[in-house]
């Protein structure tokens, strides 16, 4: 059996590639002595959140022929996320990603993802439009509109998906990876069309409708045809509104490490309450614990939480340990 011969619980496309992350806390990189290794990028980071809740998931992506490249796929199928969908560029090298760990609130990213990062590079003929219709969630971040041609291989793939439910656009706006904000608004805008969920932070709704108040951006992105929109809200917790609901839950609590990552967590967490057919409070509150979780630990990929670990802190809060 092929993976296009099943559906996936999840099946994320976008951004993938090698984080070094510094073993020393408030050091500028010119001062670090020892990195980690870890496999990163916010699309990979997800379909591995997503498969620590038991769920199968797989990514498309494109690496390079070269050793990080050949990291990536041994790495996601050591975290149980299916590579069949990872492409292989022969001249771009996969990317690498440094931060730099000031907790509790400055960790700053530094991209090598020059000329063009291969997940950018995808080429819409390459896409298996069967596995992306078929997939029970299809994820897909802003950041795969940046740059051709993946915009034109996204554009195929919610053309095969046909507005299915739980088809979801993360806003992960990153400047640095765009011409400039008006380009990507535009490109948000014709996105938006093609999706039933968007997720992201006040900024990013910023760009994407032109509003920061959550309420307000929340209806915007309902008027342009989202079913469930989800706005972060940072140190004020999460709001989600459909046509009929407004919740919105409080953040949960934690001695930040590393606040690199936690969004992605979110979103996993997010992908299996989806898939559980929670309420929204009851999702909300459980993708607000798992983004902690990963806050809590210094990597991103590896530090996703399972289901049992949420669960757990959800029922210690609640018996107030």
């Amino acid at each position: 059996m092929t993976a296009a011969s099943y559906a996936l619980d999840v099946l994320t496309m976008g951004r993938v590639g090698v984080d070094l992350y510094p073993l020393q806390d408030g050091v500028r990189l010119e001062d670090v002595e020892t990195f980690g290794k870890y496999l990163g990028g916010s699309a990979t980071n997800v379909a591995v959140a997503a498969a620590r809740h038991g769920r199968a998931s797989a990514v498309i992506t494109r690496t390079g022929n070269d050793p990080f490249g050949r990291f990536v796929r041994m790495e996601l199928t050591r975290l149980g996320v299916s590579a069949d969908f990872v492409g292989t560029d022969p001249e771009l090298l996969t990317p690498i990603t440094f931060c730099e760990i000031f907790p509790p609130d400055d960790f700053p990213l530094y991209f090598y993802r020059k000329p063009q990062a291969p997940d950018l590079a995808i080429p819409p003929e390459s896409l298996d439009l069967d596995a992306i219709a078929a997939a029970r969630i299809f994820w897909a971040t802003v950041t795969g509109l940046s740059e051709e041609p993946s915009r034109s291989a996204h554009a195929r793939a919610w053309q095969a998906r046909q507005r299915r439910e739980f088809t979801v656009l993360d806003l992960d706006y990153r400047p640095m990876f765009w011409e400039s904000p008006e380009l990507a608004s535009r490109e948000v805008e014709t996105a938006l069309e093609n999706v039933t969920v968007a997720v992201g932070n006040r900024e990013e709704c910023e760009v994407a409708v032109g509003e920061t108040d959550p309420l307000r951006a929340a209806d915007a992105l309902l008027e342009r045809g989202v079913e469930l929109a989800i706005v972060k809200q940072g140190p004020k917790g999460v709001l989600a509104r459909t046509r009929d609901e407004t919740v919105e839950v409080p953040p949960f609590p934690v001695n930040v490490v590393n606040g690199l990552g936690a969004g992605d967590g979110f979103g996993g967490a997010l992908c299996h309450g989806l898939l559980e057919g929670w309420g929204l409070e009851r999702m909300l509150r459980f993708a607000n614990v798992a983004g902690a979780i990963v806050a809590s630990r210094r990597e991103c990929s590896t530090a996703m939480p399972t289901t049992d670990e949420v669960e757990a802190v959800l029922s210690a809060t609640a018996h107030g340990r």
